[in-house]
């Protein structure tokens, strides 16, 4: 093999793959070449053979793993350590143990856990010589402790018989998991099989939201969907976007994975909106209610103009808060903050807190506020200033859609550039904190609401499968990222060139050296507000499609990642913030993957459209496993109303998606018989009434069929099943189409009917009518 193909090999990249189709795809030599240069290797001879040499012996000449993970479940822990064979070595240890609750909690009250061992009384497990070091490997044995994030620090020295001066003493320390085997579970949220709503948060319309659904909706559509017996609301993903570029709409290209869309903020339940003069009057002029009008009124979301609606009238209520909260503000900000000025001038035309409930209100505010930020420390600091930074050198420059557009100075997050930047511009930086602090309140508030609703999962969120190149999460850690190249996946039946998705993957290696923190902030800022977590494209946390830099998305590689580990990760989180997790493995996955996740306590995800035999008949539902959702379709696939009317068809040949008509035409042949096999397969679990079954040809859709679907749906042991609103409402444009931008309207369709008036639609209260009879609370 030459050195190209033993460094990838090293680094985890698959030589080949099975396709969609059965044949084996070969990764290119010019693909791993420019995906290793994307990792940041050098790749003269020299450096493969140095980079080699290294990687193959890291394990030998590094005293510790990068990480160790921890079984829980097993009554015996023990890590491996690699030192040279020198006689009298003594290992000293400490653990300094994660403060948690569960340790504050415990009879002991040990932080800090320390041993000394003579290493001739340890067992050698392995030898190598390098060089002319001779080392040895051995099992050190560690402390049961409890699940959490704990630090090993080891040190060696010589005993007071074989001290040497040329000695010198070596140390090392790696992060300590103590991880669970499985998650927190289904059964544990209820016993009970469950059902639920799935809906698109922006796509809401009601009387009081200006112009897309926003958390004031969601907090509606939870006491109806309780009152319904629903256990539970899927979102899309509420990750942040880019506040300065509204455009930029699709949920899962986010900006960071560890924060909210502020975009979703109901303005007028922020606490000082009925007391800021300012924001009533601009909320109250005729223009304001004019252009809030039409984003109301817009058959599509208009994201841009619901963002400049929102963030006016938030920037008013920050001012007057900033003005209210204390006597010394002015006398307390950099006097070259032009943002606090600004705000400074404006003391004159806002009204000051007079009454003792009012300074009360202000005075509340502003310590949850500053406890906010404390709880949240420097990873909200960074956050706000890659924001006012965004915004910043957009206004000087329009074309300016990310921190590789920035000047250089500005491009490392550490520089002395970004510092002075945080000196002058600390007010508009604690107004983008501001803006995530009001996102927070408002979504926990909407977790406990789920909660006082005995809801038994609540909230159901999305984690996205990676982060926009552009954004925050890649500025800020530019090591855990590889920068140019994408996540995609390879060529399938949907999709014959395979995708690029355009998101920055993590490199591995840097995954593990950095003890799985990207991961776990990545999961734990969703769980705080989640009864349950969908993770998307889960195989992609066991293997990932990178797509090359300027290469086409079916010359994609393989490459490996951590996969037990992280499963016990997600593990470690679920339990701790008694969170469901959802693997959503569709597409192409391994034989036994599926089996993999559910053996770990994830829930499968299985969708009617895509369980169906080699014959083409649907699967009777009693074979879908208990470990699993069940539901009629996704975002990205058609709904049932589309499907059945072969509007996804359409939209096939309108994107001229087809190689030539011919293959067009057999598609829209074989969804005649498609109908026909799922008629079939409603009728012989009686679930249908054929006296008022759809017309066939042409597809007529009907409330019958919508109904059959879920009740058939419901007889299955799948532990959970969602509906999708657009399929309750008998929607027929699906919500995205994969590979589409602007030909599709992607993540901008409003549904047809107020959020007021859900509960009066006939297909609504028929479906959960029947729901409720096959799946009780």
């Amino acid at each position: 093999m030459d050195l190209i193909g033993q460094l990838a090999d090293i680094v985890g990249f698959h030589p080949s793959y099975t396709g969609t189709f059965g044949d084996k795809v070969f990764a290119t030599d010019e693909a791993k070449q420019a995906l290793l240069e994307a990792m940041g290797f050098e790749l003269d001879e020299q450096s493969l053979i140095e980079s080699i040499a290294y990687l193959n012996q890291r394990r030998w000449t590094t005293i510790l793993p990068v990480v160790y993970i921890a079984k829980l479940e097993e009554q015996q822990h023990a890590i491996t350590v690699s030192l040279p064979n020198i006689e009298g070595l003594v290992l000293h240890w400490q653990i300094t143990v994660e403060e948690t609750n569960e340790v504050i909690n415990s009879c002991s009250d040990k932080s800090l856990l320390t041993g000394t061992v003579k290493v001739s009384d340890l067992a050698i497990i392995a030898e190598k010589t390098i060089g002319e070091i001779r080392y040895c490997q051995y099992l050190l044995n560690l402390p049961t402790l409890f699940q959490g994030y704990h630090q090993l620090t080891v040190k060696y020295s010589q005993d007071d018989v074989n001290a040497s001066h040329s000695f010198e003493e070596q140390s090392a320390r790696c992060p300590l998991i103590y991880a669970p085997k499985t998650c927190y579970s289904a059964q544990d949220a209820s016993a009970n099989k469950m059902w639920g709503y799935t809906a698109q948060l922006y796509s809401l319309r009601s009387n009081d939201n200006w112009g897309m659904g926003d958390f004031g909706d969601l907090s509606k559509l939870v006491d109806i969907s309780a009152q319904q017996q629903a256990a539970t609301i899927g979102l899309n993903p509420l990750h942040p976007l880019y506040v300065n570029n509204p455009s930029h709409r699709s949920p899962y290209s986010p900006s960071t994975r560890c924060f909210i869309n502020p975009i979703y903020i109901d303005v007028t339940q922020i606490a000082n909106f009925e007391h800021c003069q300012l924001a009533q009057q601009q909320y109250n002029s005729t223009a304001f209610q004019h252009s809030l009008a039409e984003a109301k009124g817009a058959t599509l979301v208009d994201y841009p103009k619901v963002a400049k609606l929102k963030y006016q009238i938030v920037e008013l209520l920050f001012a007057d808060f900033c003005l209210n909260v204390t006597d010394c503000w002015e006398k307390s900000v950099n006097k070259a903050d032009t943002y606090a000025e600004k705000i400074s001038h404006a003391k004159n035309s806002v009204h000051l807190a007079k009454s003792t409930d009012e300074q009360n209100l202000y005075r509340c505010m502003a310590e949850n506020f500053e406890a906010f930020k404390a709880e949240q420390g420097n990873d909200l600091q960074q956050f706000a200033t890659f924001d006012a930074l965004y915004e910043h050198f957009q206004v000087n420059n329009d074309n300016s859609f990310g921190w590789q557009d920035w000047p250089l100075d500005f491009q490392n997050p550490l520089s002395e550039a970004v510092r002075e930047f945080q000196l002058t511009h600390a007010t508009r930086i604690d107004y983008f904190c501001f803006l995530q602090w009001i996102a927070a309140q408002q979504l926990s508030a909407i977790k406990k609401q789920t909660g006082e609703q005995n809801m038994a999962i609540g909230l159901y969120l999305d984690l996205a499968v990676g982060c926009d190149g552009s954004g925050f999460d890649v500025w800020s850690d530019q090591a855990v990222y590889v920068a140019g190249a994408s996540i995609g996946a390879p060529p399938d039946d949907m999709n014959a060139l395979g995708q690029n998705w355009g998101l920055t993957p993590i490199n591995p290696v840097a995954l593990q050296e950095q003890g799985y923190q990207p991961l776990v902030k990545a999961l734990r800022s969703s769980m705080q507000y989640a009864g349950a977590l969908r993770i998307d494209h889960i195989l992609g946390l066991m293997r990932q499609y990178w797509v090359a830099p300027g290469m086409g998305a079916d010359e994609g590689v393989y490459i490996s990642f951590p996969w037990d580990d992280i499963l016990r990760i997600i593990a470690l989180e679920s339990r701790r913030n008694n969170c469901v997790v959802i693997g959503e493995d569709l597409g192409n996955v391994p034989d036994g993957f599926s089996e993999t996740i559910q053996n770990a306590g994830l829930l499968s995800f299985k969708v009617l459209f895509f369980e169906r035999w080699d014959s083409g008949l649907f699967k009777r539902p009693d074979n879908f496993p208990e470990q699993s959702i069940v539901t009629i379709a996704t975002h990205d696939t058609a709904t049932l109303t589309g499907w059945w009317q072969g509007r996804d068809l359409e939209w096939r040949e309108q994107l001229d998606l087809y190689p030539n008509e011919t293959a067009g035409q057999a598609d829209r042949d074989s969804r005649v018989g498609e109908r026909k096999n799922l008629i079939a397969a409603l009728n012989d679990l009686h679930v249908i009434d054929m006296n008022k079954a759809p017309q066939l040809i042409p597809a007529v859709m009907n409330t019958e069929l919508s109904m059959a679907v879920q009740k058939y749906l419901a007889m299955s042991p799948s532990h959970l099943q969602l509906i999708p609103i657009e399929d309750m409402l008998e929607i027929a444009e699906q919500v995205n189409i994969p590979g589409t931008i602007d030909e599709h309207p992607n993540w901008l369709q409003k549904l047809p009917v107020l959020l007021e008036d859900f509960w009066q639609t006939d297909s609504m209260t028929d479906i959960v009518n029947a729901i409720n009879a096959i799946r009780p609370k």
